[in-house]
């Protein structure tokens, strides 16, 4: 049986690259613009950021001095009492995003952010799509599963796991990682959401991160028995095919408490753990907040 990943630290975090520690003066000199204003703007602090700026990937910042809102990509961003936040980027994020922030005082700052690409696992195959339609038998089952995890992904418990270095919830084999994705004959399928890791059945697995439980059901079509957990500031772990949920709905767990058992109950073809991440509507690559598996 595999081990159960113990709490640690790591300096996933700390990019030293200049593209990933970012500070913006947030001011504006462009000719002509009103002393004043720019005097405003230069007494600002501008944004402090680290992360991982790519495809999939994160950041962890602290808002300029007086922001009352942030944005990402016109996606609002949540800011904690201390000016800390959390954002993250799609797998199929644009080369340049920004960050925006507003001030009291009404100015602007704001932050264009490279976001590297990656070569996908992209697998071209000579037959059509399948048929994305479902019977109304089924869906009348589904459409409760699916309703019940919206809700959940969206219920704000001001969890702070957001802010920690997380660990892996189960280490084993890797059998598909995030981004994964086929194409039919030049249409493309969905991409794989999350990643799988196969130490075995029954191997138990834990919280990478402090949060609240969300959602905790068994029975569902696709996930089978699953578990999602609120890390706070938009972000949430979901876990997948379980044999055992050991958690409630509405408690609080701890990064590393035991939370069930790797399993193979909805559609899966064996039993693996898939771990997905979400921040907002935007999915992440859980490899990037966890980092490589020791």
């Amino acid at each position: 049986m595999t081990a159960l990943p113990l709490r640690r630290s790591h300096p996933v975090f700390a990019v030293c690259a200049a593209a990933f520690l970012i500070a913006c003066s947030g001011g504006s000199e462009r000719a002509g613009e009103a002393p004043a204003k720019a005097a405003e703007s230069r007494a600002s602090e501008g944004f402090e950021v680290e992360g991982r700026l790519i495809q999939g990937g994160f950041l962890r910042g602290t808002a300029p001095a007086g922001a009352e809102t942030v944005t990402l990509a016109d996606q609002p961003v949540d800011i904690a009492s201390d000016g800390s936040f959390f954002a993250a980027f799609d797998r199929d994020a644009p080369e340049t995003l920004v960050l925006e922030a507003e001030l009291a005082n009404g100015a602007h700052v704001r932050r264009e952010l490279a976001i590297a690409r990656r070569d996908w696992d992209i697998e071209r195959v000579n037959v059509a799509k399948r048929s994305g339609g479902t019977s109304e038998a089924w869906w009348k089952k589904r459409k409760p599963e699916w309703e019940a995890i919206v809700a959940a992904r969206a219920k704000e418990t001001g969890a702070t796991g957001w802010r920690q270095d997380f660990i892996w919830p189960v280490k084993g084999r890797i059998s598909g990682r995030f981004g994964r994705q086929r194409i039919y004959r030049g249409e493309p399928g969905s991409y794989h959401s999350g990643i799988d890791i196969a130490p075995g059945a029954g191997t138990p697995f834990v919280a990478p991160a402090d949060g609240v439980v969300v959602l905790a059901r068994t029975g569902f079509s696709l996930e089978g028995s699953l578990i999602i957990i609120d890390h706070g500031m938009g972000l949430n772990s979901a876990f997948l095919h379980a044999s055992k949920i050991a958690v409630e709905e509405g408690e609080a767990v701890e990064q590393g408490q035991y939370i069930g058992n790797v399993g193979s109950s909805g559609r899966a073809t064996g039993p693996h753990l898939h771990w997905s991440l979400k921040w907002k509507d935007w999915r992440l690559d859980p490899l990037l907040l966890a980092g490589p598996m020791d």
